[in-house]
């Protein structure tokens, strides 16, 4: 691991990279502790509003857009966005961390060990991610501010509803964002990681209508809907078009993730449910795995038939939920990130995420982002840890990256 950065606070347009790590440590331990799942993230939206109000930012620099009110969960707030006007010029740069975190989270107790923070709750996860990834950018906001650092145009985002398929990366307007030349995104894993390219995800809704019928009196007169989406699943399976998928040199990856249906045991049940999803970096393969999709629970529902001879049906949506990106080494964020990460003794490396980041509709957006980790371990689980060391070492590359020229 890198020697984390101890820089002199500094009025030049170098990068100052000093920070109050035990404010630093303080703010993300608060902001772990707030409850704020997708689409709930006022109370937290609220603090880092009133953090930043103490430290001198108007309120005509502070606005939430509408994007709740275009995701599918409506939802408390929209994304949070500040804009500073830049004491120095050069190119505005963009610095983000969504701020809701999954329902497992909600109720955290973080506590501190050694240097680790975990939840004191054995039964919830911790929040690190991504509430590390939104103080790294807010606890950068506060030391430019309250030392007047001098910077370039900053634009400070922190989305809502990541967890949920990216919505507010998904609606946010790139004319509120200021249209930064410059894009980074702190979210989860080690910080000397640069993420610069994810997966595509489709999201498949499919319902099954099967005939009613006594299951103990007719059974023979009903078609069950579970029994077509069994046989589906079944064929899928077989064939290699679930789980991990590898067709020659084109690989992805699909899963069933939600199966809900029926209401008795002496009723032949009439109708299920399933939620479904399809990966892939090629959007042709994604659509592929998607058409065999339609076509196993179509074919299942012709096999079976009642006695009569009447079979079900099959009701099949699917929706893009982002698309697939990969950034060059050369794009300008990708180079300044590296850069800031070299000139403090750390190692960079890359790779590519096979999950979603707000940056796939940044990226989609013209806003080509790369996206950095900081310190978050076991997320999404109730052994969810956050490093502090590496959380520090993502504060310091991002006031590098901020206040740099």
């Amino acid at each position: 691991m890198a020697k984390r950065a101890t820089a002199a606070p500094s009025t030049s347009t170098s990068g100052d990279v000093s920070i109050d790590e035990k404010a630093a440590i303080d703010r993300v331990t608060k902001m772990m502790a707030i409850p704020g799942k997708s689409g709930e993230e006022r109370a937290i939206a609220e603090f880092i509003t009133a953090e930043l109000k103490l430290a001198g930012v108007p309120d005509s620099a502070i606005q939430h857009d509408s994007a709740h009110k275009k995701s599918h969960l409506g939802g408390q707030v929209g994304n949070l966005i500040v804009k500073l006007p830049g004491t120095v010029k050069g190119p505005r740069r963009l610095m983000m961390g969504h701020i809701d975190t999954v329902p497992l989270c909600v109720g955290c107790r973080p506590v501190r060990e050694g240097n680790l923070i975990r939840p004191k709750d054995p039964t919830t996860a911790l929040g690190g991610d991504n509430r590390a990834g939104a103080c790294v950018v807010l606890t950068t906001a506060l030391e430019i501010l309250k030392r007047k650092l001098p910077h370039p145009p900053l634009t400070l985002l922190w989305p809502v509803q990541e967890e949920v398929g990216l919505v507010g990366a998904k609606f946010v307007s790139a004319a509120k964002l200021g249209h930064p030349k410059l894009s980074f995104n702190w979210d989860g894993g080690p910080p000397d990681m640069l993420v610069i390219g994810a997966t595509g995800d489709f999201n498949m809704e499919i319902e099954i209508t099967g005939i009613a019928s006594h299951a103990g009196a007719h059974p023979e007169d009903g078609v069950n809907a579970a029994a077509i989406a069994s046989l589906a699943i079944a064929d899928l399976t077989r064939d290699g078009w679930h789980g991990l998928i590898q067709k020659g040199r084109n690989a992805g990856t699909s899963n069933i993730g939600v199966i809900s249906g029926g209401d008795a045991t002496n009723v032949v049940m009439p109708k299920v449910h399933v939620r479904a999803e399809a990966r892939s970096h090629d959007p042709k393969f994604r659509q592929k795995i998607v058409d065999q999709f339609r076509k196993a629970f179509e074919n299942a529902a012709r096999e079976l038939k009642n006695s009569a001879g009447r079979r079900g049906s099959i009701n099949f949506e699917a929706t893009l939920k982002y698309e697939s990106f990969k950034m060059e080494l050369n794009e300008p964020s990708v180079e300044a990130a590296k850069s800031a990460m070299e000139s403090l003794g750390m190692a960079p490396a890359h790779r590519i995420s096979n999950g979603g980041l707000d940056a796939n509709w940044l990226t989609a957006n013209g806003i080509p982002t790369v996206t950095m980790g900081c310190g978050q371990q076991g997320i999404h689980t109730v052994d969810e840890k956050l490093n502090i060391e590496s959380f520090l070492q993502a504060c310091h590359v991002a006031m590098k990256l901020a206040t740099t020229v």
